[in-house]
This record gives structure tokens, sequence and C-alpha cells, in this order.
């Protein structure tokens, strides 16, 4: 993950975040006179902010200065987003008239990304005291976030990883942070953050996030916090159209093991799974997706995959159609399985060869 040093930035790195600010502040004004051109202006703008800093760039910002930036760590990809929303927290009242621009186009397209990705950060450190306008705020947070959440979904990279990482480690998991927000907001970022935590590797923390997850209402009918962060899971993977992303949450989607649900989500889960299973509608999933399916559905459920497995012969023989793919696909299985098997023989026999003998 990249982290940015909470160090004040240096001279050099202070002005040319400035300048970027004044042109983020040209580019909002022209929106605001250009009701037109609003939308392609605030998806320029978008899309500049989420660009990976330049070679030209690191060198002005991560000058040799004594209180300069430091440099993120090169296991992470940074973005402009990345420097600004330190700088907002650094130097808030750079962010102001930003801020106040993107108040005014606070319902178009693209506003909530951009508020996201620039003011992620400063929303948790700056003091606001009235309840409705910190609502506002995070609603636009979990609201912008989902959507740039989803763009890396679509496109299957993980760009805006910095983002999710500093809601789950710095929020979800910082309670000092996540009181500031209002109640209702903290369920919808919790609620949020389930549905990502697997694209995103944090497979790592369910248990600790699960034990920060917030009271919700109708708790009593669904049931508890692992009960709500599968429930998410599940409608998120009937969502996903992407044929890697999807083999990416069948592949991790196994550490929901040993959970304690009820059962109504388990059956949930169950069928989610199942409906990758078998060609054709609703979800019309690629053999690769069947496979994958199958492997964590029988992981997760193990007692009755037999059943399962009969049962989803059977139907498959009512479908004709499909018999010539499968039988081809049944062929090159045993080919594979027996020409490795005859691999794995020789080699061993080879080595048993070489190992020299004992009188």
């Amino acid at each position: 993950m990249a982290k940015t040093s909470s160090a004040t930035p240096g001279t050099g790195s202070s002005a040319y975040l400035n300048a970027l600010t004044l042109e983020i502040e040209k580019k909002l004004q022209r929106a605001l006179a250009s009701p037109t051109q609003r939308r392609n202006l605030l998806q320029e703008l978008f899309a500049d902010i989420a660009l990976e800093v330049d070679d030209r760039a690191r060198g002005i910002i991560f000058s040799r200065e004594e209180d300069a930036i430091s440099p993120v760590d090169a296991d992470g990809q940074l973005c402009f987003f990345n420097l600004l929303a330190d700088y907002y927290v650094w130097v808030p009242e750079s962010g102001k008239q930003i801020l106040h621009l993107i108040l005014q186009l606070w319902s178009q397209s693209f506003a909530s990304h951009i508020f996201s990705l620039l003011f992620h950060k400063w929303l948790f450190e700056a003091q606001l005291n009235n309840t409705e306008e910190l609502l506002r705020f995070s609603s636009a947070l979990v609201q912008g976030a989902t959507n740039v959440f989803w763009i890396d979904i679509q496109t299957n990279t993980r760009r805006f990883q910095f983002l999710f990482q500093y809601l789950l480690d710095e929020v979800a998991l910082a309670p000092l942070r996540l009181n500031k927000i209002p109640v209702q907001a903290q369920r919808e970022l919790f609620l949020l953050l389930s549905r990502f935590t697997l694209f995103y590797n944090s497979v790592d923390k369910h248990e600790s996030f699960l034990k920060q997850f917030p009271v919700f209402q109708n708790a009593f009918f669904i049931g508890g916090p692992a009960d709500f962060f599968v429930i998410e899971l599940a409608d998120q993977l009937q969502k996903l159209k992407v044929e890697p992303v999807l083999l990416h949450y069948l592949s991790h989607i196994k550490v929901l093991q040993g959970l304690e649900l009820r059962m109504s989500t388990s059956t949930r889960l169950k069928a989610c799974l199942y409906n990758f299973t078998s060609p054709g509608g609703p979800m019309y999933p690629t053999r690769a997706v069947r496979h994958a399916a199958w492997d964590s559905l029988d992981f997760l459920f193990p007692v009755g995959q037999y059943p399962r497995h009969l049962i989803s012969l059977f139907f498959r023989l009512l479908y004709p159609w499909c018999w010539p793919s499968s039988c081809w696909s049944f062929i090159i299985s045993c080919i594979k399985a027996v020409f490795y098997s005859l691999l794995r023989l020789l080699f061993s026999s080879w080595e048993k060869l070489r190992e020299p003998k004992k009188y």
C-alpha cells in the first residue's frame, strides 16, 4: 500500500501543489460557468487527478530539501490525488475554494468522485461540528468511493487502492476517526468496504474488521456483523461481469470458512455460488468461472457436495447442445491428467536411478 509521510511539505513541493490547486479551481469554475460542458469538464478533472505522478513531477515534489515530503513506498502507485489529499490536510485553507466550488456542483456527475479523492483525509482531520454537514460530506465520500472502486473493477486495476486502504486501516479500524462521522455514515462505510475487501486483497483483516462493525437497526432480522458482510459480498458477486475480477473474488472467498452465519445468510451465499456453476442464464459464466465456483462451493459447504454435482450433471443432460463442448473438455482434462501423471512417474523414476546404491 502506498503511504505518504505526515511531514510538512517543503517549499518546492508546496509551490507545485498550490499550482495544481489553482488549476483545479479554474476547471471547476469553467464547469460552473458552462452547463453544456459541465459533465465533460468534471470527467476530465477526475481523470487528471487520478493520473499517476510522472517523473518530472516527482523530481519537483520529492526534492532533497530537509523538510520536503518523503516519497511514497516503492510498492505503491502514486497518483496526484494521493498528494493533494495530504496537502489539504497540511494546508486546509488551500482546499477551501475547491470545496466551495464542488458544493455548487454537488448534484453533477463526477463531483462525488472528485470529492472522495481530494478530501477523504480532510473529512476526518477537520473540525466539523455541524452534524448535517458531516452527514452530507460522509455520504458523498461513500458514494464517490463506491464509484471509483467500480472503475477499478471494470478495468481490473488497483489505481484507487490507496483510498480503500485509508478508509479501511485509518478509519474503519481506527475508532477515533470513525466516530467523527455520524452512525448512519459509519454503517454505509462498512457496507462499502465489505463489498470490495476481497478485490483489494484485504481478506487478512476481515476478523478485526468485523469486530469494529457498527450496530445496525435491523440486526435482529439480519444477524450479526458476519451476516451483513457476507450478504454484501454475495450481492457484489452477482453484479460482477469482468471475468478476471470474478475469478479473483471466487478464489479469495474461501476465507469465509468458519464464520458463524444465520441459516438464511448461508443459504443466500450457497445459492449465489451455485448460480455460477451452470452455463446459461442468469449469470452465463465461462468454464473457468464455473470451475472456480464449484471449488469455492465445495470448500465452504462440503456437506452435500456429491448430490449437488449429481443434480448438476442431470440438468446438464437436459441441454444436448452443451454435450460436445462438455465431452471435449472432459477428454482434454483426462489427457492432461494422464500426461502429468506420466511426467511425475518419469521424474520420480529418474530420481531413483540417480540415487547412489547402498551396499
